[in-house]
Parts: C-alpha cells; sequence; structure tokens
C-alpha cells in the first residue's frame, strides 16, 4: 500500500508539517505529563481511524514505558480502572475535542471544568493545543491514506 500523496517528499507538504511539528514541540516541551501526551494522542487517532499515529504513538508509549494494560485499554478508558482521574478527565476532553461535529454544543462544560480541576492553565493550554495538533496531522494521513505499522520509536526525532 502507497500513500496518495509522499508528505515527506512533496516540498509543499513538508513545509506545511515542518510548522506542525513545531507546534507540537511547544506542547511537549510543556508541563502536562508525557504520559498524558501519549494517551491523548492515541485516543484521538483511534477515533480518527488513522493507522499511521495510532501504530507511531502507541510504539512511542511503549518505548517510553507505558504498559500494554494501558495501551489496550485506552479505546475503553471509562471501564478500566488503570487511568488516573486526571488522564480521565484528559481523555474525556480528547474525545469531546476530536467528535466536535458530533456534539450541537462542542466541549461541555462539565467536561472542561473537570480538567481544570486536574490541570493548570498552561497544561489546560497545551492539552487544548495538543488535541488540535494531533486531530491535524490524524486527518492529513487518513486523507493521504498514509500505511501504517513501520514506524520505529524515535524515528522523526
Amino acid at each position: 500500500m502507497d500513500a496518495r500523496l509522499n508528505l515527506f517528499g512533496n516540498p509543499v507538504a513538508t513545509k506545511s508539517l515542518r510548522h506542525i511539528v513545531s507546534a507540537g514541540k511547544v506542547v511537549a516541551d510543556s508541563t502536562l505529563p508525557a504520559a498524558t501526551q501519549e494517551l491523548v494522542k492515541i485516543r484521538a487517532s483511534q477515533i480518527n481511524g488513522c493507522g499511521f499515529c495510532t501504530d507511531m504513538h502507541t510504539k512511542e508509549a511503549t518505548h517510553a514505558g507505558e504498559t500494554s494494560t494501558r495501551l489496550n485499554l485506552i479505546a475503553a478508558w471509562r471501564e478500566a480502572k488503570v487511568f488516573t482521574d486526571a488522564e480521565r478527565a484528559a481523555l474525556e476532553l480528547t474525545e469531546q475535542g476530536t467528535r466536535i461535529a458530533d456534539a450541537a454544543g462542542g466541549v461541555t462544560d462539565e467536561a472542561w471544568a473537570n480538567a481544570a480541576k486536574h490541570y493548570d492553565e498552561d497544561q489546560l493550554a497545551a492539552l487544548v493545543s495538543l488535541i488540535a495538533i494531533i486531530n491535524a496531522f490524524n486527518r492529513v494521513n487518513v486523507i493521504v491514506q498514509q500505511p501504517a505499522g513501520d514506524y520505529q520509536p524515535g524515528q522523526f526525532a
């Protein structure tokens, strides 16, 4: 399977993606916990059906020491006992922020208030930015049908 467009070989795509990567670096360097960042990226990627990002971020999370139990339960986080209250709030915000079109009002006040109980303003800014960034990457990869499965941890570092 080949992608419809070579994102790594096309100068316009490459230049565009560099800007998204730069925004992601700001989030990566924030005080939002790294484990939470990976959970958010994985959950949004699952929702969006982005195999490339799901592959990448599950492998990065594993490489960083995340357990297979937690990774296997991300899609069913509501019923899982392996996530902290803060992580659950981030996953809820991720789902609502990813499924904006599915909800008449977008993200609920309740989901926002719950996240705000666990994260300070800078962390909330990082969380909101991360949700937007991973959704952008997901959409690019899904549109071009970027193949998944070959990613190696640290490949784009």
